[in-house]
């Protein structure tokens, strides 16, 4: 029948919508809520808790299979948490697979290996339905999910090849299974759940600022206009010094209307990249680079000559040209921002664009002579709405960086001292096809 194709039609239609939007393109968020405090959290409950529950478990509640080098293991591996590599970035894409391997070894592989081993006593029947709940709630649903199902398949026959005493599938109760089912089950849902409202409230806000500095573009343009008039009266006859008045007030206008439009093209952007699919094609770094550079929109010429751009060796990556034209706008924004607040003024130089092949991957350096970012502030800096800025900046401008740069499968990393300035780090893939 007619409306029965129609309907199947639409259903697929849905589905498809749902794993592109949910699945595949959402954003992956291997810590959930990354922050110093939590890892450090984490760790130590890893740690502390291996060393407890080895002793309550081998000392005064015997339980039927016990092994303290297994147990020290999995303790030394909540160590990694407190290391400072881990908590200076904790939002970097290294340090998110690092905490989804140490998370997936020190919870559904060891717990269902230690399930196996002491054949599916009541005592690790609840504690696997425990971790489920909790490993859901330190990372990404679909990495737990994965990380989940790959745990029974690697430890179901490592339990079997003669490791430990001998285990026997028989002896495992069958009911067993339905509890941990309800549990996994109540993870996934509470996991999914969860990341749809932290993706719902960030758009929604993200959405609002959109809307916002759209309605900016009305007033902005008739300053623009304003800009004209100025540049208009100073082609009069007009004593020469008033006529360069004239015409550097009308440029004033004007750039300031291009730097407005452009934060607003950054906020439209920023708001859309959950949601709108990721460009990928052949971008040449030098050129958008050089382009960027000679359109921004500086406030004097002497903030223009401080400017210089290295070309060592050009590279070409897949990516969008446009968003990453805005990733180096605000990069150099924030750079003139810091020089204009050190003491001296800038100097030749003093805000540096590199680009070049490191370790196999393009890069792109935006270095600057400024004040630097204190290293307690470094580790967060990408986070959504924190600033350095105090009271100046909205703290959405190197998160809107770092999500278009990952989409674009790269990574950006910042180092800074204080009083010295920052070098803002982007590497890409390098797209050697074209």
């Amino acid at each position: 029948m007619p409306w029965d194709r129609l309907w199947l039609h639409t259903s697929k239609a849905l589905l498809r919508r749902w794993l592109l939007e949910e699945v595949i393109h959402a954003p992956l968020e291997p810590i959930l809520h990354p922050s110093a405090t939590r890892l450090r959290w984490a760790g130590l409950s890893i740690v502390a808790g291996n060393l407890l529950f080895y002793a309550i478990w081998s000392q005064l509640l015997l339980q039927p299979y016990e092994s303290l080098p297994i147990r020290l293991l999995m303790a030394g591996l909540g160590l990694l948490f407190f290391a400072p590599f881990m908590t200076r970035d904790c939002g970097s894409q290294q340090n998110g697979w690092i905490f989804s391997a140490v998370c997936w070894l020190t919870m559904p592989m060891f717990f269902f290996w230690m399930y196996w081993m002491n054949e599916g006593n009541p005592v690790w029947l609840a504690s696997v339905s425990a971790m489920l709940l909790i490993y859901y709630h330190l990372t990404d649903w679909r990495l737990a999910t994965l990380g989940a199902s790959a745990a029974i398949l690697v430890s179901w026959p490592l339990a079997h090849s003669g490791l430990g005493p001998a285990v026997t599938s028989s002896s495992i109760p069958m009911e067993n299974s339905v509890v941990i089912g309800f549990a996994w089950a109540a993870g996934f849902l509470l996991g999914f759940s969860s990341a749809n409202l932290r993706r719902t409230r960030l758009f929604n806000t993200l959405s609002t600022m959109a809307v916002m500095a759209h309605e900016l573009r009305t007033p902005l343009s008739t300053v623009n206009l304003m800009g004209d008039v100025l540049r208009t009266l100073s082609k009069n006859d007009l004593p020469e010094a008033k006529r360069k008045k004239f015409e550097e007030l009308a440029t004033r206008l004007q750039n300031l209307v291009r730097s407005m439009n452009r934060q607003i093209d950054t906020q439209i952007s920023n708001a859309q990249l959950l949601r709108l699919p990721r460009e990928q094609l052949p971008v040449m770094a030098a050129e958008l680079v050089q382009d960027v550079v000679s359109n921004y929109p500086y406030r004097s010429t002497r903030e223009r000559g401080c400017v210089r751009v290295h070309i060592q060796q050009d590279f070409c990556f897949l990516g969008s040209r446009l968003l990453f034209g805005q990733v180096l706008t605000n990069l150099l924004k924030n750079a003139l921002h810091s020089l204009a607040s050190a003491s001296n003024a800038p100097t030749p130089g003093d805000l540096r664009v590199d680009v070049g092949v490191h370790r196999g991957k393009g890069r792109i350096a935006v270095s600057d002579d400024g004040i630097g970012i204190p290293h307690g502030q470094q580790h967060r800096i990408f986070e959504p709405f924190f600033s350095t800025q105090a009271g100046a900046g909205h703290g959405l401008g190197l998160t809107f960086c770092k999500n278009v740069v990952e989409a674009a499968h790269g990574t950006i990393s910042v180092h800074s001292e204080p009083g010295l300035g920052a070098v803002f780090m982007i590497d890409l893939p390098l797209n050697k096809s074209s």
